[in-house]
């Protein structure tokens, strides 16, 4: 597996962990229901130029290189609605060193540091750390098919868990901010009809066994 290194422009704005100040960090995905870092602020946000989409191949957390998973990155254009956390200045460092190593480990991610709109009373703009894909790494997945990213939601299974569940909790923590995101909800309501299925097989299966056929 290669890992190809962020542009040297992009690594110029990684956030500085040794940086005086409060540290606001972008959670689009997972982070926004399961951050693992202490905050001071949880606020709802907005980023203009970018958009959440499932084009990141899980090769760990959520998948394995023999039967990929599919997480989500920032990718190019649009606008993506997420949750922005403010970290005290004294857990700077520990929490950047925390998302480093929770969202770094094939290095498929730009850490980059971009203008963000907190979507509060006060509506003010603040710098927050985000993680974009790199487009030219091998885990970059691109616009996948319905049916393709149904697939590989459906096998994936890492470190973390199994790739259905993080799907369907991020479209749980958007239903939550009042956001519906057509591509994301049309997979979710995929997979609960397979969770249906499923269960109605297990069903079936249990009342022949209990009452088989005369």
């Amino acid at each position: 597996m290669r890992a190809i290194e962020p542009r040297t422009a992009a690594r110029r704005r990684r956030a500085d962990e040794s940086e005086a100040g409060d540290l606001w960090v972008f959670g689009y995905g997972s982070l926004m229901w399961q951050p693992g870092f202490d905050f001071l602020e949880r606020v709802p946000a907005r980023l203009v130029g970018l958009h959440r989409a499932l084009c990141v191949y899980s090769f760990v957390h959520r998948g394995t290189p023999e039967r990929p998973g599919l997480v989500l990155g920032l990718d190019r254009g649009g606008t993506c609605r997420g949750i922005a956390f403010r970290v005290a200045a004294a857990d700077r460092a520990a929490t950047v060193a925390y998302l480093r190593a929770r969202e770094q480990v094939t290095s498929v991610y730009v850490e980059t540091v971009r203008r963000i709109e907190l979507e509060d009373e006060t509506r003010r703009p603040v710098r927050a750390l985000c993680f974009i894909v790199d487009r030219g790494h091998v885990q970059y997945a691109g616009r996948l098919t319905l049916a393709e990213r149904l697939h590989h939601v459906r096998q994936g299974h890492g470190r973390s868990g199994n790739n259905r569940d993080y799907v369907l909790q991020t479209v749980g923590a958007l239903e939550a901010l009042g956001y519906r995101e057509t591509d994301l909800h049309r997979l979710a309501e995929k997979l609960n009809s397979g969770i249906a299925t499923e269960e109605s097989c297990i069903r079936n299966q249990a009342s022949r066994e209990r009452f088989p056929d005369p």
